[in-house]
């Protein structure tokens, strides 16, 4: 499959995605907030574990929302030269190989790619947990997020001494620490209390602290979406720590959110910019719309290019699962949606570890993967239940620890189920 196509892929399963967080969404609203065309209190629902109905923690009601106010309008040529105020290094275009090499530290070490994953996050946050157990955590010298994998990254970056805080993060929350159940102008819910717990858990220590790795030549990208420009952004979080006070600390908490956003589910994140003394408002989304992980801009990436990676070793995470769920759809929007989404999410996680792994190959460094495995099958009794998010991180953890945490080599690609393989015919049989 070519990378157009992957790229196509991926933004199909990021604009479904917001239809997918919407179907588990739904349930949770009170029986006079659904219309007869969606779902009753009895009608299953598609899933991407078995998920019984019940859940755990109930967000609370949005109260009605303003219509937004317009926005200021801009020109393509002044989105693609806009900069945010103060700080021109905070962060570049993810098509721009220059900047990308720019910004890489001047010395090759370890990187870290995290991936997109929602709720299974807390399998990140479990196997990193699980490798400073280990002691095979190394220093990283670049660590990239993309949505889920973006708020693990900044703990993941700062060390092993904040360990605890992303156990908590992905351990002890719920829903209602997530959104608010209410349409709001630009989305199913609203997600005020995500905002919230970003503004908690990412602590001005916790920003110093980036930047002192900052200054010392490592970097974290986090990467959103530009919606308007439809093209993927990289932040430098660490320049953008670096940078200090109550404006750099309010950009680096929107970027979280924003990288975040699932499109359509989630409000959509308005970064200030200027360009050419001109003042304006860009709308981030989600970096999973580009891509379920970053290591690198896509020309960099292509088969044809003979560049090579300046890193030591290729780490990459994968916050989800990559066998097919077997199960009888439902015959139901939501159903079929999340079966899709999570069938396609998975083929674009594939491809884009396939590329990752020639890339490695190329350049002549190692290449490890860990993704959540098979055999992990805790039942999940709606989003970010706390039960099975625990069950995950300790799955995580327990992976992290083990004597072989990560693979060389991308998962083998499912085959046929067993049930369905025939056995070769014995030469000669009658």
């Amino acid at each position: 499959m070519t990378m157009d196509a992957s790229r196509a892929i991926c933004a199909v399963a990021g604009v479904l995605s917001a239809l997918v967080i919407y179907t588990a969404v739904v349930p949770l609203l009170p029986a006079h907030a659904q219309t007869a065309s969606g779902p009753s209190a009895s009608a299953p629902r598609g899933n991407l574990r078995a998920r019984t109905r019940k859940v755990p923690s109930q967000p609370p009601i949005a109260a009605p929302q303003p219509k937004p106010l317009p926005r200021t309008p801009f020109t393509a040529a002044e989105d693609a030269a806009a900069a945010i105020p103060g700080m021109p290094d905070a962060r570049f275009w993810a098509d721009s190989t220059d900047d990308f090499n720019n910004a890489l530290p001047s010395k090759p070490g370890p990187w870290l790619i995290l991936s997109s994953g929602g709720e299974d996050g807390a399998f990140g946050a479990g196997l990193l947990n699980g490798l400073t157990a280990s002691g095979k955590r190394p220093d990283y010298s670049v660590v990239t997020g993309v949505s889920t994998g973006a708020l693990i990254a900044p703990f993941a970056f700062a060390g092993a001494r904040y360990d605890d805080a992303l156990r908590d993060a992905f351990t002890k929350i719920t829903s209602a620490d997530i959104f608010e159940i209410g349409a709001t102008p630009e989305s199913f819910v609203n997600t005020w209390p995500l905002k919230d717990l970003i503004a908690k858990e990412i602590t001005p220590q916790l920003i110093a602290d980036i930047a002192a790795q900052y200054r010392a030549g490592r970097r974290l990208f986090v990467i959103t979406t530009d919606l308007d420009a439809e093209r993927t952004v990289v932040w430098n979080m660490g320049a953008i720590a670096a940078h200090g006070g109550e404006a750099a600390r309010e950009l680096f908490r929107n970027v979280l959110l924003a990288s975040t956003s699932i499109p359509g589910a989630f409000p959509p994140t308005l970064i200030d910019v200027e360009a050419g003394g001109k003042h304006f408002a860009e709308m981030n989304v989600d970096g999973g719309v580009g891509g379920q992980f970053f290591v690198a801009p896509a020309p960099l990436m292509a088969a044809a290019s003979a560049y090579k990676l300046p890193a030591s070793e290729l780490y990459v995470v994968v916050d989800s699962g990559l066998q097919p769920t077997s199960e009888v759809v439902p015959r139901s929007i939501e159903a079929i949606l999340t079966q899709s989404v999570d069938m396609m999410v998975k083929v674009d996680t594939r491809l884009m570890l396939d590329r990752a792994y020639l890339v490695a190959r190329r350049s002549g460094i190692g290449f490890n993967v860990a993704s959540i495995p098979q055999d992990f099958h805790a039942p999940s009794r709606g989003a970010f239940d706390p039960d099975y998010m625990k069950a995950l991180f300790q799955a995580g953890f327990n992976l992290g620890k083990s004597a072989a945490p990560f693979n060389a080599v991308p998962p083998p690609y499912p085959g046929p189920p067993e049930s369905q393989v025939q056995e070769p015919e014995k030469a000669g049989a009658n």
